[in-house]
């Protein structure tokens, strides 16, 4: 079986040729040897070139006694071409080997570490630069930045204050009515006074307080900074000769070492009012009671406990935001994943931190 090209196989002609294609297909399973003049060809791109791909592959996937089709005719200047496309997509993708589970697993493990290993000097990369930049800052008294700090501070701490007084009043009352539930059952009822009054001075209030700071203050942080970033207004900052640590991180970060012990003090002081209205509403025991049993049953250490790892937390997610938000790259994804990444890692090292104070208050007998 012989058939005759003609005309320009071309781009521009694609329909026609589709439509040659889709005619001759059932006469290419003919066991027939199939010849191909193309000697009337006028011009050929890689739209022609790969018709005649197809026509071959459909011969050979034809199978049985169908043989390659012999190509005749076909200029110098076309065969190159021709022979170009012959070539693509030839290779059969190699099978992927198969793993043992647990080489696998220990693989995915050895992957982890070493990201975490990245995820720890990206972390004291910053901490670094941002110790560095305060040193300068007091160095030079002149050069800090009040305002914005001053600015920062109302954002992180002054506005957040009624969010922050009223999920501590819910986790205090919430902690009260479940402890008068149960220990109702003992005829323990006072008991509550001292579970609630610990627990929200020593752990539950700055680590509820501090959760809260990290998811809307610092993403907020990471962000702006990641804005920034994107905009290259950092990048502008330094053409301009400023440190951006010292602009745009060290007042954030300072601002938020201050503002989280005065609202970890604030909730505190709402879970226990929360506790007390619970205790009075609930459990029938009087505020004037609630109030005596609370000075029995704590005292100022638990209170410094309690003080004490604030500042540690705020510097913590402080320098976290900063880090995710100089992380952002060119793209709106970037930025969300970025400030995901930013709540997520904050939340897990507060929580991290908070049972490390736990052991070492512990092993000091406070």
């Amino acid at each position: 079986m012989t058939l005759r090209a003609g005309g320009a196989w071309t781009v521009s002609h694609v329909e026609a040729l589709e439509q040659l294609f889709e005619r001759i297909r059932p006469d290419l399973a003919e066991p027939a040897h199939l010849r191909i003049d193309l000697s009337a060809v006028s011009a050929i791109d890689t739209t022609g070139a790969w018709l005649l791909e197809k026509i071959r592959r459909a011969r050979a996937g034809a199978g049985g006694d169908a043989r390659e089709p012999e190509l005749v005719g076909l200029a110098p200047s076309m065969a190159d071409l021709v022979r170009d496309v012959q070539t693509l997509n030839r290779r059969t993708p190699a099978a992927e080997p198969r793993q043992n589970f647990i080489l696998r697993q220990l693989d995915r493990l050895g992957v982890a570490t070493l990201a975490l290993k990245d995820e720890a000097a990206v972390f004291l990369a910053m901490l670094g630069a941002f110790a560095a930049a305060l040193f300068r800052v007091l160095r030079r008294p002149a050069s800090f930045r009040m305002t914005s700090t001053v600015y920062q501070l109302s954002r992180v701490g002054w506005q957040a204050i009624p969010i922050m007084m009223l999920i501590t009043f819910l986790i205090g009352a919430i902690i009260a009515q479940q402890g008068i539930f149960h220990f109702r059952r003992f005829g323990a009822d006072a008991y509550v006074v001292d579970m609630v009054g610990i627990l929200v001075l020593r752990e539950i209030g700055v680590l509820i307080v501090a959760i809260m700071v990290a998811g809307r203050s610092g993403s907020a942080y990471t962000a702006e900074i990641g804005s920034m970033k994107m905009r290259e207004e950092i990048d502008a900052l330094s053409t301009m000769g400023l440190d951006p640590v010292e602009v745009l991180i060290v007042p954030r970060v300072v601002a938020l070492i201050i503002a989280l012990p005065i609202l970890a003090f604030l909730g505190a002081i709402a879970a226990l009012y929360g506790g007390g209205l619970v205790a009075w509403l609930y459990g029938g025991m009087s505020p004037a009671i609630f109030i005596a049993r609370l000075h029995e049953a704590v005292s100022v250490t638990h209170f410094q406990v309690g003080i004490i790892k604030a500042p540690f937390m705020a510097l913590v997610i402080g320098l976290i935001a900063a880090a995710e938000g100089l992380r952002v790259r060119g793209s709106a994804e970037s930025l969300g994943r970025q400030t995901t990444s930013s709540v997520v890692k904050s939340i897990f090292l507060v929580i991290v931190l908070d049972g490390v104070f736990a052991i070492f208050f512990a092993s000091i007998g406070m």
